[in-house]
Parts: C-alpha cells; sequence; structure tokens
C-alpha cells in the first residue's frame, strides 16, 4: 500500500481530531493540510507515516505545537457554535486538551499518546485527570436519546445518570424525537444515525437544531456517513461499538464547549 492510501485511511480520524482540539472545521482542516504540506517537504517524515496512526498524529502534534498560541489568540470567526468553544478553549490548555481527546475520542492507549506528545506516560495521565476535573465542573443538564436499539439506548441512559443527568426522553425513531422535544427542552442530544424505521438521526437532529442550539453526539457503527468531507461534520463522532469512557469525555466535552452557546 502507498503512503497516500495509508493515510488516507486515517485522514478522517484525524481531521476529527483537529476539529475537536481546536473547536472549528476550518481552523482543524488547515492544521491537517499544513501536516501533509509538512510531510511532503520532509522525505523522512513522509516515510515514518507508514507506521500508521501513531506517527502521523505525531506529526500532526509537532505542527499543532508550534503554532496553537495563533490560533488562541486570533479573532474568532465562524459558526455560533465554533465562537464559543473558540472562548471556552482559553479554560484547558491546549496540551491538557490534547491528552483527553487522544485517549479518549481517539482511543490511544497513555503510551501512544506520550509517544504522540513526546512526553512521558506519567506525565499524560497528569494531563488527562487534569482535563476531566475541569470539564466535570460543568452543571448536570437535561439529555435526549435517539437510539433504537434498546440495550444501547439503557446503557446510555445508565452512563448519562451516573454522570449526574437526567434524562428527558428516549426515542428510536424520528417522530418519537419530535414528541419528546415538542414536551421538554434537552440540553444535549446523543443520537444513531439510522433508526428503527428506516428515519435518520441526522434528519430528527435537524429537527431540533432549527426550533434552539444544543450540543449533539452522534454515537454510531456508520461514522463514515459523517465524515465526507461534503457538508458540515460533527464535532461529536462516536464509533459503535464505543467504550463508555470514550462517551463520558465526549459528554463532558459537549457540554463544556455547548455551556455559552446562545440559542439561534
Amino acid at each position: 500500500m502507498s503512503i497516500g492510501a495509508e493515510v488516507a485511511a486515517h485522514l478522517p480520524f484525524l481531521r476529527r481530531y483537529a476539529r475537536a482540539l481546536t473547536g472549528s472545521q476550518s481552523t482543524g482542516d488547515a492544521f491537517v493540510q499544513a501536516t501533509l504540506e509538512a510531510a511532503l517537504a520532509d522525505e523522512g517524515v513522509a516515510d515514518s507515516l507508514r507506521g500508521g496512526r501513531v506517527p502521523l498524529y505525531k506529526a500532526f502534534n509537532k505542527v499543532w505545537s508550534s503554532a496553537y498560541m495563533e490560533v488562541e489568540s486570533a479573532e474568532s470567526m465562524g459558526s455560533t457554535h465554533e465562537i464559543a468553544a473558540q472562548d471556552q478553549l482559553k479554560r484547558i490548555t491546549p496540551v491538557n486538551r490534547q491528552a483527553l481527546l487522544l485517549t479518549t475520542v481517539e482511543d490511544f492507549s497513555a503510551e501512544e499518546a506520550a509517544e504522540i506528545m513526546d512526553m512521558s506516560e506519567s506525565d499524560v495521565e497528569e494531563l488527562v485527570r487534569e482535563a476531566v476535573a475541569e470539564i466535570e465542573r460543568e452543571s448536570a443538564t437535561s439529555v435526549l436519546i435517539i437510539e433504537d436499539e434498546p440495550l444501547i439506548s439503557m446503557q446510555l441512559e445508565d452512563l448519562v445518570k451516573s454522570l449526574g443527568h437526567e434524562i428527558c426522553g428516549t426515542a428510536a425513531t424520528r417522530t418519537q424525537a419530535q414528541d419528546v422535544v415538542a414536551d421538554k427542552t434537552p440540553g444535549l442530544v446523543l443520537a444513531d444515525i439510522q433508526l428503527a424505521d428506516g428515519s435518520s438521526g441526522l434528519d430528527a437532529v435537524d429537527d431540533i437544531l432549527a426550533i434552539q442550539s444544543v450540543p449533539v453526539i452522534f454515537i454510531t457503527a456508520y461514522p463514515e456517513r459523517l465524515l465526507t468531507g461534503d457538508r458540515p461534520e460533527p464535532t461529536y463522532l462516536i464509533t459503535k461499538p464505543f467504550q463508555e469512557d470514550t462517551v463520558r469525555a465526549a459528554i463532558s466535552q459537549a457540554l463544556f464547549f455547548g455551556s455559552s452557546r446562545p440559542l439561534d
């Protein structure tokens, strides 16, 4: 397999990481592009990318680490969500956020994250603990679960409640989601994209966002349907089968970055 093909296989997930790290799809993509350009300009870096995800993320980390302060201080531009995310980034240092994202959303081990970030494994673990402690200071909210598999829905309910949040409703179809929202406003939505009656979780979420601005986490067995680059992509996208720690971290992050976002 060529280097290009190997990198292409990991690129949608690197873009997801970059987007979550920066709070902006356009800024995240710019860093990914800069990473690829650096690889093209350096044969040694390009050859290292044959090693899989770790060296690719490590190359990205070098680009990001050399420039993140410029992004932090730049004038806020973009969607309401992106502006809120950029404002909230100041409350958690970039290195803490990197460690958290790498070990949860991107599912790297602490050892792999340490290699990517060029630090010790114990330092990475401490950064993650600090980030989680800061994020968990956010207040509890009401959560809508849009999921057509009963066992998964129950698992998510238990997980959400264990974090101190309440369930405002569950839905297995787009229509059921509309009924829940008509009665109670959620502060967070967890949504699958393929629902029981053939309806779409994407459409159900669009219905909700047409009424109010609310953070959304997609949990799906089909992440490639959302990582195409053809439309604005979700910041929080978790692949089934999921790890509960990944969902916990995504919930904390979504609430953290959505907490200052005003209603449209």
